[in-house]
């Protein structure tokens, strides 16, 4: 090969696509070793700078809704994301950053030397605001935007966002260690504090000082937020207010069975009488008018037991539908659909913070939740009914007064909420760390010692991990 070709391959490797660029320039190393592969590097080199050109000219020229709280703040977050290479959005729910900062990356010339990932909690969340963007973006799923799930996909070669859950995206890190794949990546709902998410921004700690390029969004309900923006050097937080409508709160402790007397953590709470006092708040709430109703239930079993006790109560005058994670696709998609008359969403709190059911005026929280908590005496991972905090108690009233003023009506008293904890647990905390070291290990992240956790897990924790892996001859 003459002189001249190569010094032309290195400066059309970096034209080629960020997942592309570091394989070229290994293979043009080895060329010294094995020059008959030129011509196929050349030829590869030109298909991706080819893809790169297709991508650049097929970008999507966002608009914004101007009735979004985040759409005021776009400039903010624009200067924010050029300025810096982690930047953190504080939104409440409704405020439209799920939406809208794909978009805004977007217009910012993002999307184009790799995609922009945008995870997700919840394959239902991942899977509804794939079709949104693609949506409003006038483009298709899996041409434009993708998304990818467990045990599904819709993906293609021109897509410039990719919705996925956060899990998936860790799965990535295993054969793209540097995740090159992506130009921008946006963690969103971090306050939940799964362990993927945990996993996730350590990974990313990491990765930031080798990927200098590479932009990072952490989007957050207004829990905490400068503890992400510590974690990533004091990164800037750009705050989003959410829909302004008062909303009404309201106790309304059960009568039969008062929650007052179960705020033992472990002790499931009898629900049996969950449905005739929910009964009791939807007649409340049709004496103050109009308007869709959520309702959050522990699980799927209360919200069969639940739907079955109102369809028999109420009649066909109000349509009742449920929402879970594990519920089919198609009949996720119904609560996005048009109706009549008056409807009764039954959910769990995948209602909470990922998905936006639309057009609910009222809340009925019953105050509970199924959360993963590790039993220490027992060695087991165990999913008891417990009470919510007190920010995801506020999560769920907020999922009301978007369209209006609005109520929420709460199934406990107000000594309750006061008593309750004021942040759920990260995941972390409520884990075996026996099998948080087994995951590290499979996923290659090393230590869990010198991982740069959030919230470094307790070293009699750990060694009791460590410990707990010795007895199993793990």
């Amino acid at each position: 090969m003459p002189p001249s070709k190569p010094k032309n391959l290195v400066s059309q490797i970096d034209q080629c696509m960020l997942r592309d660029r570091h394989r070229f320039h290994r293979r043009l190393r080895d060329l010294k070793k094995k020059p008959d592969g030129a011509q196929k590097l050349r030829a590869d080199v030109e298909r991706s700078i080819d893809l790169r050109r297709q991508r650049a000219a097929a970008l999507p020229q966002p608009s914004f809704p101007e009735n979004l709280p985040v759409t005021q703040k776009l400039d903010d977050i624009a200067l924010a994301v050029r300025e810096h290479q982690v930047v953190i959005v504080c939104g409440e729910t409704g405020s439209g950053k799920s939406t809208q900062l794909p978009k805004l990356c977007l217009a910012l010339g993002r999307g184009v030397d790799g995609s922009i990932a945008h995870t997700q909690p919840r394959r239902l969340a991942a899977r509804a605001i794939s079709s949104r963007l693609a949506q409003e973006l006038g483009v298709s799923v899996g041409a434009g935007v993708g998304f990818k799930v467990r045990f599904s996909e819709n993906t293609g070669p021109l897509d410039h966002i990719k919705v996925l859950t956060d899990g998936m995206l860790l799965a990535e890190c295993q054969s793209d260690r540097f995740l090159n794949e992506y130009d921008t990546i946006i963690i969103d709902e971090a306050h939940e504090r799964s362990l993927n998410i945990d996993f996730l921004l350590g990974i990313l700690k990491q990765l930031l000082p080798k990927r200098p390029e590479l932009k990072v969004i952490i989007t957050s309900a207004t829990i905490d937020p400068e503890r992400f923006s510590h974690h990533f050097d004091d990164a800037p937080i750009i705050n989003v207010s959410g829909r302004t409508y008062p909303v009404e709160v309201r106790y309304r402790p059960l009568r039969a069975t008062a929650q007052s007397q179960q705020v033992e953590r472990n002790q499931k709470p009898e629900p049996k009488n969950f449905p005739a006092a929910i009964l009791e708040a939807i007649k409340e709430l049709g004496r103050d008018g109009n308007g869709d109703i959520l309702v959050f239930l522990s699980g799927e079993r209360e919200i069969r037991e639940t739907h079955h006790f109102l369809h028999k109560a109420i009649g066909s005058g109000t349509e009742i539908l449920p929402l879970y994670a594990r519920l089919a696709s198609g009949d996720q998609q119904k609560i996005f659909r048009s109706h009549r008359g008056r409807r009764v969403v039954l959910a769990t709190n995948v209602a909470e913070t990922s998905l936006t059911v639309p057009g609910i005026r009222y809340v009925i929280d019953t105050g509970l939740a199924r959360i993963s908590r590790y039993s220490h005496t027992r060695k087991v991972q165990r999913l008891p009914i417990e009470n919510i905090s007190q920010a995801s108690a506020n999560q769920r009233q907020g999922r009301c007064g978007r369209i209006a003023d609005g109520i929420c009506i709460r199934l406990y008293s107000e000594e309750d909420f006061l008593a309750r904890a004021e942040f759920t647990d990260p995941e972390i905390r409520r884990s075996s760390l026996a099998a948080v070291i087994l995951r590290m290990q499979f996923i290659r992240l090393g230590r869990i010692e010198q991982f740069p956790f959030l919230d470094a897990p307790e070293t009699r924790m750990v060694r009791d991990g460590y410990q707990l892996l010795q007895e199993l001859e793990a």
